[in-house]
């Protein structure tokens, strides 16, 4: 019986041979040639199997070096790269690779693009390879030809790209995306919570315009940006997204997303959980008014109020993991429904305390340890500062009397005494959502931190080379459809998108020319990136 075989030759090259057993002893039948690539291996693979389906044919050379070939000489109804006999007459050249494409790749996210629903809402050729280009590789505009001919395909000119961007929001593309993903989303993710969560994206430019401009920046920048607020599943998967101006606060982002989100999807009620930096009292109460649970983070200077009645009958201690489910007042002026005579907490409920909201006060010891360290180093900061050693402005702890720096020690003892301490905000009643439910759920919100840090890195959310309104909000439309399929590819495989990219964009085909006709072969696929592909295309 015969088989194919590998053997590295000398020269760095690898040789493929048609080799068979007589009498115990390997004996070569066919060398079909030496390759230099993998794309020369893959040609000179299939030549080997070819030989094995038709053992009468003659040897195939199809060595990169320049080699006399036999030919047959007959006309035939269209060009083909191997005869299927090589007697008779005439001489051909040695087969060129004349291309080479990560085409398998291409498919492969372009199928998850489809799946999502994507290519039959918007039916634009043009804006699915932009979004396919993003995730493989982000660039700009004026780059991505440079990426979809990489991929395999024949891009459309720059300009027809840019007028793509103006057909995305004349056309209304992000609606149609939000829509997609939410069908998507009710199917194969869970609704019954969405996360929300805020961040910025800077230019690089001197001036401001009605969009972008200088406000509070995360990054701690001086130029002008835009503010974005991203509204995801518990899994992380993009559902709505929101474009504002750069000065715009965290707080006033919250209700226009939310509210888009129920009339887009006529939602009567939903929940939703976001950070400390959305704590308001005019959020809390018209996320109320509008029938959306909210869990949100509290500030730690709320525990002393929160928790009076706890600390006068408990004291400070608390254990590893210990929660106290009690109530917060919906306003700082508000009398406080928690009476600190009575020992036992009380359960909200809206009727019974119309003026507070229900509040979870969790302890870590991991966190109290952590806080306890920072507040070390922040006295340590302010008493050199009090003694001069630091020239800096006063830090936390530091108390101005009279032009006398002193250290705070009242506030730094109140501090020490709540370390360990995280505070939830929550309108939903424990006998709906227990309070470690509640908790859990707070802390998923590193999922939607997640996906802002894959916009920003692994999809190139910034740099930004748009100057308009439109183009940025159209470029935004593309980075969160990317990041709908790159969340889409890591659910189905278990990888980073990164990790998936390095891996199947290797894979790649070669296009061949031999005897006046041209072929493409598929790559070899090992069973790590079979494996990879095969849940990227399966159903589910």
């Amino acid at each position: 019986m015969a088989w194919v075989r590998r053997v590295r030759t000398a020269s760095g090259a690898t040789a493929v041979q048609v080799v068979e057993s007589v009498r115990g002893r390997r004996r070569i039948v066919a060398h079909v040639g030496s390759a230099h690539t993998e794309a020369e291996l893959g040609v000179l693979l299939e030549a080997a199997q070819q030989w094995l389906r038709d053992p009468r044919q003659d040897t195939f050379d199809l060595d990169v070096e320049q080699v006399r070939g036999r030919a047959e000489m007959v006309a035939a109804r269209e060009p083909v790269l191997l005869s299927a006999s090589t007697a008779g007459s005439g001489w051909v050249s040695a087969p060129r690779v004349v291309a080479t494409s990560s085409r398998l790749l291409y498919d492969a996210l372009g199928g998850v693009y489809d799946r999502l629903g994507f290519d039959a809402a918007l039916q634009d050729r043009v804006f699915r390879d932009l979004v396919i280009a993003r995730v493989v590789e982000p660039t700009s505009i004026r780059d991505a030809g440079r990426v979809l001919r990489d991929l395999g395909v024949d891009p459309a000119s720059e300009k027809t790209m840019r007028r793509t961007l103006a057909r995305v929001q004349a056309q209304g593309y992000r609606e149609k995306v939000a829509a997609a993903c939410y069908a998507h989303a009710s199917t194969a993710g869970d609704l019954s919570l969405v996360l929300y969560d805020v961040t910025t994206l800077y230019f690089e430019a001197e001036n401001e315009d009605e969009l972008r401009k200088v406000g509070y920046s995360k990054e701690r920048r001086v130029d002008p940006q835009v503010v974005v607020g991203l509204l995801v599943d518990r899994q992380g998967f993009p559902l709505e997204v929101g474009c504002f101006e750069g000065n715009t606060a965290e707080t006033t982002t919250l209700l226009p997303i939310i509210q888009a989100f129920q009339e887009r999807h006529s939602l009567a009620s939903m929940a939703v959980v976001a950070d400390a930096g959305m704590l308001s009292a005019s959020n809390l109460k018209e996320l109320d008014a509008a029938g959306v649970n909210f869990i949100v983070g509290s500030r730690v200077t709320k525990a002393p109020g929160d928790l009076a009645s706890y600390f006068r009958w408990h004291g400070d201690a608390f254990s590893d993991g210990q929660h106290v489910d009690t109530i917060t007042p919906r306003h700082a002026n508000r009398r406080l429904e928690n009476d600190p005579k009575l020992k036992a907490e009380p359960a909200w409920d809206p009727g019974e305390h119309p003026g507070s909201w229900r509040a979870v006060w969790a302890y870590s010891a991991k966190r109290a340890a952590r806080d306890a360290k920072t507040l070390t180093l922040q006295e340590h900061r302010a008493q050199a500062v009090i003694a001069g050693e630091k020239t800096t402005r006063a830090p936390r702890f530091v108390k101005n009397a009279g032009g006398a720096l002193t250290l705070d020690t009242a506030s730094l003892a109140r501090a020490r005494s709540l370390v360990g301490l995280k505070g939830y905000v929550s309108n939903i009643p424990a006998t709906l959502m227990p309070a470690d439910e509640v908790i859990g759920s707070y802390h998923d919100l590193w999922r939607v931190e997640q996906s802002f840090r894959m916009s920003k890195t692994d999809l190139r959310a910034r740099p930004m080379f748009h100057h308009t309104r439109e183009a940025i909000e159209a470029h935004l439309t593309i980075v969160v459809t990317a990041l709908a399929v790159a969340r889409e590819a890591q659910a189905r495989t278990g990888l980073a998108i990164r990790n998936l990219v390095r891996q199947l964009r290797p894979l790649r085909s070669a296009t061949i020319a031999i005897n006046g006709a041209q072929q493409t072969f598929p790559p070899a696929i090992p069973d790590q990136q079979q494996a990879h592909l095969d849940a990227l295309q399966s159903r589910h």
